[in-house]
Formats: structure tokens, sequence, C-alpha cells
């Protein structure tokens, strides 16, 4: 299957209007040809195939994404999972998530194992600066943390979602931080500061934004675009459309659209851009029903929906410009891909699933063989081959003729479709977890990294006790109000030693004086709520529609419990009430243990 090559006509037709576009053109100076090559990896939240205008939605304007595909290879069938911690999981280690322990989005479901080596270890092998600013996901204690897994420098937060955009608490190298602004443009401020301080040497820069995620933030400047503005290309089933939410999701597109920008002219001030890979993507289908293409399925379907993205790669004079790939392509080809453009041995020893499509890119794949992907959600298994779709009822259509997946052609192909169906079996034997529950603990007590925050969503909430919000990402305990009431976290202690026992709480005047005791495997401290602390919930006042399930957030204060010593091993570490004197305890947003020196 040979690839066919962008028009630049047909590109603008596409795209929006030559002046637009001629914006958004480089300028580029690079480096000498036998330099490795930087690489710049985009990845945003919940965007859509179709939330771009080189995807044919005029509904808004993206520029600066759509000039990689003119400038570089547009991939007309990639793919990555329903949601995003697996996705993350495929891209750092070139397997199914399944393999690497990534099951869900939050409760620990979403950690990356430890013995997988990721991405970020293959590059900082090979002598390259490694940095993540945005959205990990993938793990939040050492050893599951970006700093413990190849990336020199982290910036944003480990969370599978946050509750406010503006100016929030973030972490840098596990120091937590206040951002500056809209969160995007914070990270890309962090990112371009990045590129400039390692101009010299080879990076390798992943920035996984976390918008167009709820909750629907956006600066003023582009939600005045949308607010009011007509709707023109909707979803194939209008009704089921929110408008509002529409506009906000679209308006976030913009702004990452300006952030993108923002990165390529970096690169081209520097006289980088000739020496950078630039890649872009988006880790699952659209968080709600808005235009895509006709396809089926949105964020957390297994339908070609819910798992086709948008899917872009730029490298000057490696590349040809307007290059389209037809040829179905994941988010499992990209670390063997990349090291194989950068010309560097992959570390990890374990088998991939992804292969390299360098090939496809260079023009040298003069037969490309058929492949399967499988695509995976809470034990609901779906594949893709070049022409056709397996999906997870046993349903089977032909993509290139109903690519909305309207007609089940599973008894006309009876062939096809029972080679695919013995395909998601064997696969699902070999790729899905055997044990039903996932008893990994939480890790705490490492001297490469010696503070261990345990949040809440992390910890499982007892008696009264109450999450802030059904989504457990963002969330804090609340309605804790007796003694009988505990919250408890599944730990396991590495190194024996002292530890400095912290809970990060709110407590109005009325309720102060509650003591609270945290106990492990015999160990206790305990501390007393001398001062109130009750700051406003935030996050209501910037939302532009009804967000998801995402808590509102506030301030928490430090309560300094004391130090008491940890043995080495796992355990339930408790926090409990022993008294009570207002209407209730405190609210807790995170415990944090820390090794001494």
């Amino acid at each position: 299957m040979k690839n066919s090559r962008l028009d630049r006509r047909d590109f603008l037709k596409r795209a929006g209007t030559a002046a637009a576009i001629a914006g958004a053109l480089p300028t580029q100076v690079g480096h000498s040809a036998d330099q490795r090559p930087n690489v710049v990896v985009i990845l945003t939240d919940d965007q859509g195939w179709g939330d771009l205008r080189v995807h044919g939605n005029t509904n808004l304007e993206t520029p600066n994404v759509d000039s990689l595909a003119r400038d570089g290879a547009l991939f007309d069938r990639f793919y990555v999972c329903p949601v995003c911690a697996p996705t993350r999981a495929e891209f750092l280690t070139g397997r199914y998530h399944p393999r690497g322990g990534v099951h869900g989005v939050t409760t620990g479901a979403e950690r990356l194992n430890t013995d997988e080596k990721t991405i970020g270890d293959t590059f900082k092998a090979a002598g390259y600066a490694t940095a993540a600013f945005g959205k990990w996901h993938n793990g939040t204690q050492y050893p599951y943390h970006p700093n413990a897994r190849g990336f020199d420098e982290f910036y944003g937060f480990c969370s599978g979602h946050w509750g406010h955009y503006f100016d929030t608490l973030l972490e840098h190298n596990g120091q937590n931080v206040r951002g500056n602004g809209f969160i995007i443009d914070d990270l890309t401020d962090h990112a371009l500061a990045f590129i400039e301080r390692n101009r010299s040497e080879p990076f390798f820069c992943y920035v996984p934004f976390n918008t167009p995620h709820t909750p629907f933030q956006v600066p003023d400047r582009y939600w005045d675009r949308f607010k009011n503005r007509p709707i023109e290309m909707r979803h194939r089933d209008p009704d089921k459309e929110e408008l509002v939410r529409t506009r906000c999701a679209l308006a976030m597109c913009e702004n990452i659209d300006w952030n993108v920008g923002r990165l390529l002219r970096q690169l081209d001030e520097l006289q980088l851009a000739e020496n950078t890979i630039v890649i872009y993507y988006s880790d699952n289908g659209p968080n709600g029903w808005r235009w895509n293409g006709g396809m089926k399925g949105r964020k957390g379907s297994t339908d070609e929906g819910g798992v086709r993205v948008p899917f872009m790669i730029r490298w000057p004079g490696h590349i040809e410009p307007g290059a389209q790939i037809p040829q179905i392509a994941g988010a499992i080809d990209l670390l063997p891909t990349l090291a194989d453009m950068a010309g560097i041995p992959i570390v990890g020893t374990k088998p991939l699933d992804g292969t390299s499509i360098k090939p496809l890119l260079s023009g040298a794949a003069d037969e490309w063989p058929d492949r399967m992907i499988f695509t995976h959600q809470r034990g609901r298994v779906s594949v893709r081959t070049q022409q056709y779709r397996l999906d997870q009822t046993g349903k089977l259509f032909d993509m290139t003729t109903d690519p909305g997946q309207y007609h089940d052609i599973a008894v006309e192909k009876a062939e096809v479709a029972a080679k695919l169906r013995d395909a998601v079996a064997q696969w699902s034997d070999e790729a899905l977890p055997k044990a039903e529950k996932d008893d990994r603990p939480f890790p705490v007590g490492y001297v490469e990294f010696p503070s261990a925050p345990l949040p809440a969503r992390d910890g499982v909430p007892h008696g009264n006790v109450q999450r802030s919000a059904r989504a457990p990402n963002c969330s804090y305990f609340t309605n804790w109000l007796s003694t009988d009431d505990k919250i408890t976290w599944d730990v396991e202690v590495a190194r024996s030693g002292e530890y400095e026992a912290v809970v990060y709480y709110t407590c109005p005047e009325d309720d102060v004086g509650s003591t609270v005791e945290l106990e492990l495997n015999g160990s206790r401290v305990q501390g007393k709520v001398t001062e109130a602390h009750d700051p406003p919930l935030v996050g209501a006042e910037h939302d532009r529609a009804s967000r998801g399930s995402e808590s509102y957030v506030k301030d928490f204060r430090p309560l300094r419990l004391g130090v008491f010593r940890l043995q080495k091993g796992r355990g339930e570490l408790t926090l409990r009430a022993l008294d009570v004197p207002g209407k209730q305890v405190m609210d807790v947003r995170a415990v944090v243990l820390t090794l001494s020196k």
C-alpha cells in the first residue's frame, strides 16, 4: 500500500485560509544532519480526531497543528486506547497497557509496573536530556513517578485529571509549586525553558497537555470567540450533542494550537527545527458527542470513534512534506519508531507489541504487511486490521466501505470474523491479567525520593467518610464525623526508619480541637487540630459549562503530626480520630510520609 501526498491546495481547502496557514509556516535553519535529532512529543487529552481543521472541521481554526501535516506526515488511521492512562502506558513502553499493569485511570489502576522500561529510560540512556511537562497519569509515588521513569525533569501533575486550571497547585520534581496562569500556557512556558536550556545537546521533550479534558475552563480570549458561535458541523446524532460543551472543547483546542505555535516558533528561533522530530496526537476519542467524521463511539468506547485520533509527525529533510500515511499504526509504535529514527538502542528487554513505522515515513516500505491492533477497555476487546474492525460484541465492519460501523457483515464474511474472533481470544488470554484484583500497595520510603504523597484518591474511606466528588482523581475526603470513621491506605515501606507524618487538612473554626492518630503496623503518631483553616472552594467561577465528575478544589494546610518509626514491610496505614469535640474532624487531601535523612 503506497503512501499519498497531501496536495497543498487540498490542504488549504481542508485546513483553512491561505493566510492562516502561511502564518504558521516556520522558517527553518537546522543543525548539521549528522546530529542525533531532538524529539518533541505533544499529547493532548480527550481531543477527538475531528477536533482539528486539517480533518475537515470548519468549526475551529488550528493552523499551527495543521502545519505539522503540511510540513510532515499525516496518518489516516492512528489508534490509541479508549481512556487516558492506558494510552500513556503504551506510548511509554511500546507494549499493550495490560502487560504493564495499567488497567484503569485512578486508585492505583493507572500505575505502570516498575519493571517496565520507558521511552524516557531509552533516551536518557542515550545521553538525551529528558523532561515531561503536563499530565503524567502513570503513577504518583516513587518509583512510579516520572523522575524515576527516565525523565530528569517533571513539571505538572501525576493525577488523571485536575479540578482547576488557573494558578493551580502543581509539582516540580516532587515539590509542590503554584502554577502561573492558565495551565496549558504554563506547561508550555516550562517546555520552552527546557528547550532553551538544552539547545546545545539532544533533548527529549514530552508535553502531555491535559485539555480539552474537563473541567471546561479556558481563558476569555478563546471563550469569547466561541460562546455565541454557531456550530455548523455536528455529531452524527445531533440530539446527543451539548453545544455549550462543544464550544468550550473547541475553544480549548484553539488554545492548544496557540501553544503548539509557540513551541514551533521556539524551534525556529533557536535554529533547531531542522533537527527536531515533532509529534502531535491525542490519548483517546472526544470527551463529548461532537463532530468526529461520522465515526461511532467517543471516549471510553472501543469503537473507531473512541480510539482513532489525530497523528502528525514532522522531521524536515527526512519526512516528505504533505505525506499521507494510509497504513494503520498506534501508540505502541512510537517507542520503537523514535528510537529507530534517533539511531539509539531500546533499553528494555521485554518484547514489544509495536513496530517501527520509520519505513512508512521514509518511503522505504514497498510492501507493508497487514497487521492487527487490539483495543482493550475493562475486559472489552476490539481488533482493527487495515480493512476490518471486529467490535467488542463480535460484530464485523468493513471500515473502507462502512467507516461509521452501521452494517454488521459477520455473516457475509464469516471466515474473516472467525479469524479475528480467534485472534481476540488468543490476545486476551495472553495479554490480560489473570488476577481479578490489583493487589499492588502504594510505596513509601525511598532514599532517592524521600517524600511519598498518599492522596485521597489512593485511600479508602470508611464509615461516614465520603469523597468530595464521584471521581477519585482530584478528590478529597470529607464528612469525617466520628471516632468510628477512618481513612486507610494500603502501603509498603521500602526502608525502615524515622518518618515525618503530615496531613493536609481544612477545618472550620467551630470544629477545631479533634485529636487524630496515624497508625501503621503498631507504630503510631498523634496530633491535634489547633488552627482553623476553612478556605473557599474554587473552580466554579472559571467553568464555562457543567463539569464532569471532577471535584472543586481548595487550599489545604499541612498539619504536622510528628515523627514515628516504621519498619520495612506492608500494612494498612490508618488515619482515625481519638476525639471529635465539634461536628466533624476535618477534610483531608493527602497524607505525606517523609523518610528522615
